[in-house]
């Protein structure tokens, strides 16, 4: 969602003036907060999911899905239901990009008991529930990572025009009444996005090429308003798009955890940073984009491209004069360095930087890593400036730094802690798709946070060069990459701090490079040749710790579809997509997703989520132990909830690497 602050807007002329004072003074800010809170000590786990949804009308006589342009509606009715009732809410409702989407997070963090493993799903089920009376006849609330027919004629309801010369989009498809349009933020976003780069942004993504698809595929699109502005953008047997809408309008799957001090966040970001492409090729949900079948499974490149705002000169087309800067990569992308000191060896990028900007911050006592990160960051410039925001106290406040934090969406975010409040050190995973079913998040929510327990107590070492990363992102998003493809992968991710009984399953292979090619089924499941598999170290962890029957239970079936998505035994969401439409029988092997296909396709998927049709492709036997006794999965969340909020839970926790000893 990032920074959400109130005010004013202003343009991108006049936040242009400005840019320079905020970038000086969120350095300073960040500066400190840094020496305030970097001996900060002691904070347990604790952590949270993010999960977005879109709203979809179904008219079921005419046989046709839109997105429903009511997020602002849903979320006043919901608002209103947290001031009336505050000791009653259970989940946090937060406005997102489209007018048809909301973001929902549980009102309290989860935090080191195992139990609450067992309570993810119900809190993500509770939601569902919860949202129910804010929908009218038609709407179904739904885990769509992207909107199949986002872009076409006749998507939204109610019905909208988009307006290629006017606005804040200026689309040939994306209008701006599907932006979400009761906070300024995200219209001023992408307006300031296309004024700043001096054109429209460019989103080509390859065509799947079935038996009928045209050859080449080219568009004409004068009958929508195209000034030729999209001809020439536009690359052959390429679906173009031509707005921010197509990639903020997705939706994801985020993971935030409190680290116990600055040390451990920072290895957790460096540790987690070479599995964001492993769980984006397993979470893969969204093959198909404005009414066409591509050849990618994921929207990250997508999302990437919309909000691209470099400049001619900062993308290398023209010499540098007026920009700072040649600039490798979008605000929206990989991380592009390490942060911890064993990652170092291993940032062999080209990584750009302020120097002055650098200098500055260790000149304050900040250490290379971490000032070369913040440096990277602030090449950038603010793109969303509220006129209330400009003149700030940089002792108390740190809006200036997130204005530039939050505007850098990488795979892995390091979070400084808010100021003045109980929150620590934090780190965000941010590369997976949402998944259709309750069952599918919390299953893809709990193995990345039992994998950051395993990693802490482990002491394991996931660490490739990071440019064998930014490989494995590419091959990540392409069709069906988790059976298809290979990716880079440590050998042997023991050290020599690893207890004995994890070092055992260490691979001999010493005298052979650190890192190889390896299949998602290996990398999750493990190999003969000694890789362990990071299933088979979780088991090994939980094995060691003190863990309910019940909890258990749940954290296996988690555990199994991981292994058995990993496999290929069970379909990828994207997987599932495109069986469907290639066998559904309007589908005339040409690419294209009509509108009855996708009612069709939605129809499906509604049934599947709210559990009236099972899928055994997707899910295999798994089964949701609480979408039939709801009310009793809350209260066991709210008395959880309660003994983590107590005090008491300091000795449960995982804190300083330690395991769980007791349960509530």
């Amino acid at each position: 969602m990032g920074l959400l602050s109130e005010g004013s807007p202003l343009s991108w002329k006049e936040t242009k003036k400005w840019a320079d004072t905020v970038r000086n003074q969120g350095i300073l800010q960040f500066i400190n907060l840094y020496h305030k809170l970097k001996n900060r000590q002691n904070d347990v786990l604790k952590w949270g999911d993010e999960v977005e949804y879109m709203i979809i009308k179904f008219d079921h006589d005419r046989k046709i899905a839109q997105v429903s342009l009511r997020a602002s509606d849903v979320l006043d009715y919901m608002h209103q239901k947290e001031k009336e009732n505050p000791s009653e809410v259970r989940s946090l409702w937060h406005p997102e990009f489209g007018a048809y989407m909301v973001e929902a997070t549980p009102s309290k963090p989860y935090g080191g008991l195992t139990s609450h493993f067992n309570i993810v799903e119900a809190n993500m089920q509770a939601r569902r529930e919860e949202i129910k009376e804010a929908l009218v006849a038609g709407e179904s609330l739904m885990c769509l990572t992207s909107f199949p027919r986002l872009g076409c004629e006749d998507f939204t309801d109610p019905p909208t025009k988009p307006n290629p010369h006017k606005g804040a989009l200026c689309s040939l498809f994306f209008p701006d009444e599907a932006v979400y349009g009761n906070h300024p933020r995200f219209k001023t976003l992408a307006r300031n996005i296309r004024e700043r780069r001096g054109k429209k942004v460019i989103i080509n993504i390859p065509i799947y090429k079935d038996a009928n698809t045209r050859s080449p595929f080219v568009e004409d699109l004068t009958s929508l308003g195209d000034d030729g502005q999209g001809a020439k953008a536009a690359l052959p047997d390429h679906i173009y798009m031509d707005a921010m809408g197509f990639g903020m309008g997705c939706c994801c799957l985020q993971v935030t955890f409190q680290a116990c001090n600055i040390r451990e966040s920072r290895v957790l970001y460096d540790q987690l940073a070479p599995i964001c492409p492993i769980m984006m090729a397993l979470s893969a949900a969204s093959p198909v984009q404005r009414g066409y079948l591509s050849e990618r499974d994921c929207r990250w490149d997508i999302v990437s491209a919309s909000v691209d705002d470099r400049t001619n000169q900062e993308l290398g087309f023209e010499p540098l004069v007026d920009d700072r800067f040649r600039i490798n990569k979008s605000r929206y992308d990989t991380i592009d360095s390490y942060l911890s000191p064993e990652g170092e060896k291993f940032n062999d990028l080209d990584v750009v930087y302020d120097r002055d900007v650098y200098q500055q911050l260790r000149d304050a006592g900040i250490d290379h890593l971490l000032a070369q990160h913040v440096a990277h960051l602030f090449i950038r410039d603010p793109i969303s400036l509220f006129s209330e925001k400009l003149h700030l106290n940089n002792e108390e406040d740190t809006d200036h730094f997130e204005n530039i934090q939050s505007t850098n969406w990488q795979s892995m975010r390091f979070k400084p802690p808010p100021p003045n409040s109980s929150i620590g050190w934090r780190v965000e995973f941010r590369p997976m798709e949402v998944q259709l079913t309750e069952f599918e998040n919390a299953a893809f929510v709990v193995f990345v946070v039992l994998l950051t327990r395993v990693i802490l107590s482990y002491q394991l070492n996931f660490l490739i060069p990071v440019s064998k990363v930014d490989e494995n992102h590419k091959e990540a998003q392409k069709k069906d990459a988790v059976r298809g493809s290979t990716f880079w992968f440590r050998r042997d991710v023991m050290t020599c701090d690893s207890p004995p009984e994890a070092a055992c399953m260490k691979c001999k292979a010493s005298d052979q490079s650190e890192y190889m090619k390896m299949t998602i089924n290996e990398i999750i499941n493990g190999k003969d040749s000694g890789f362990p598999g990071l299933v088979p170290l979780i088991k090994k962890f939980l094995s060691s710790v003190d863990v309910d029957v019940d909890t258990q239970c749940t954290i296996q079936q988690y555990l199994g579809l991981m292994q058995r998505r990993a496999s290929g035994e069970l379909m990828t969401t994207a997987r599932w997509i495109r069986e469907y439409i290639h066998n559904h029988p309007m589908y005339r092997q040409d690419s294209v997703v009509s509108q009855q296909i996708n009612y069709d396709l939605l129809n499906t998927a509604d049934k599947i989520q709210t559990g009236d049709l099972l899928c055994p492709e997707l899910l295999g036997s798994f089964q949701s132990k609480t979408k039939d006794d709801i009310p009793n999965a809350i209260q066991k969340a709210e008395n959880c909830y309660d003994h983590v909020n107590s005090g008491g839970q300091l000795e449960d926790c995982y804190s300083h690497l330690n395991c769980v000893e007791g349960e509530s």
